[in-house]
């Protein structure tokens, strides 16, 4: 399973700083490049809602393996036009894969594993899902730039496929029809069975979308805001993709051996505010504190986001219990994708007008207002 996610999210992360760079190419503007995100998000979230009635009905290697098979074989086609409406023709079509992956993944995760080791076996997820972004979110532009955009956009259709095709080996029997949402999650989290999940996922939901709205914005628009990239940016994306492998780590400890699940949001939070403040002080700069105050920045916001997407998961798992797996994941997840839509496009529409400082700096803001609602709650 784990094997297979690699696969899957190669195809995710090397396009997602490559595909604004080819739509700005072909003269869109830092809200038409940041609008390719935000499509694929939108499209991911749409699908998200539905995704714990598909697992219901068809089970999670059908799920994970058509999701795959959605978000790599349209790839190619980007290589055909830098037309807008094209590219973000593509861009929903892949969302809908990529929003049945993710829900259908990280469900898996809760359900191959007792609830005692699910802060461990998050985190191994995590690495499953970050070590992708850790090498291709930077190897995406520089191969881009050096090799032509093509090349890319034929490997990142390839690597989804060849996940689908590990998909028949991951043993899920005993769960591989699971029954026990055979809800919309808008029911499920309404309706007073999904009370415990209802009260407890504000603040792990409020972290997760302004976590990803800062980071979404960094990606999408790191390679836009800084004027000679070189291998700058490059070791910005590469910090950013390890600083969240080592932060989904540090939390999986934390939460399995230390029992501080649900306590780690905040400290995440600010961590990642930190950071984005970092890259509103390096944008426009120049020497070694611009580069310094960029890489570490980049790197924190990482850290701070990957505390905050093993925490708030595991968070989500134990509030909703065994039978709301597949919900919990999907809040999860829409607050995941939600957040990073917003961040191309609501601060590509800030940086548009007003630059790249104050759509950082709006990032960060963000992160500091929604700390008081992601505190410990009792009861």
């Amino acid at each position: 399973m784990l094997a297979a996610t690699v696969f899957g999210f190669a195809g995710y992360a090397l396009l997602l700083p490559v595909v604004p760079l080819w739509a700005a190419r072909g003269g869109s503007g830092e809200l038409g490049a940041g609008a390719t995100t935000g499509v694929l998000m939108l499209a991911t979230v749409a699908t998200q809602l539905g995704v714990p009635w598909l697992l219901a009905r068809w089970g999670y290697r059908f799920v994970l393996g058509a999701g795959m098979v959605l978000l790599g074989a349209p790839t190619p086609l980007f290589a055909l036009s830098t037309d807008l409406v094209a590219v973000l023709a593509i861009s929903a079509v892949r969302g809908v894969g990529f929003g049945m992956l993710t829900v259908a993944g990280s469900a898996l995760v809760a359900e191959l594993v007792p609830r005692a080791e699910h802060g461990r076996a998050a985190a191994r997820y995590g690495f499953a899902v970050g070590a992708p972004q850790l090498v291709l979110l930077p190897a995406g532009v520089a191969v881009a730039e050096r090799l032509g955009f093509t090349v890319v956009f034929a490997v990142a259709g390839a690597a989804p496929l060849l996940g689908a095709l590990l998909v028949p080996l991951i043993r899920a029997e005993r769960h591989d029809r699971p029954g026990a949402e055979p809800v919309a999650p808008a029911v499920a989290v309404a309706g007073e069975p999904g009370a415990g999940l209802r009260r407890h996922a504000v603040g792990p939901v409020l972290a997760m979308l302004t976590c990803s709205t800062a980071q979404g914005g960094l990606i999408t628009f790191l390679p836009l805001a800084v004027a000679n990239p070189g291998l700058l940016v490059p070791l910005a994306l590469l910090a950013t993709g390890s600083g969240a492998l080592l932060g989904r780590w540090l939390a999986g400890e934390l939460v399995d051996r230390r029992g501080m699940g649900g306590r780690l949001l905040v400290p995440g939070m600010l961590l990642a505010a930190a950071g984005m403040l970092a890259e509103l002080l390096a944008v426009g700069g120049a020497g070694a504190p611009a580069a310094t105050a960029l890489v570490g920045g980049a790197a924190a916001v990482g850290v701070g986001f990957g505390v905050v997407q093993n925490d708030s998961l595991v968070a989500l798992f134990t509030a909703g219990g065994a039978q709301r797996y597949g919900t919990a994941s999907a809040i999860w997840n829409i607050a995941y994708d939600a957040g990073t839509g917003a961040g191309a496009v609501g601060l590509g529409a800030v940086a548009e007008p007003y630059g790249f400082r104050t759509a950082f700096g709006t990032a960060a803001l963000l992160l500091v207002l929604a700390v008081p609602a992601a505190r410990p709650r009792r009861g």
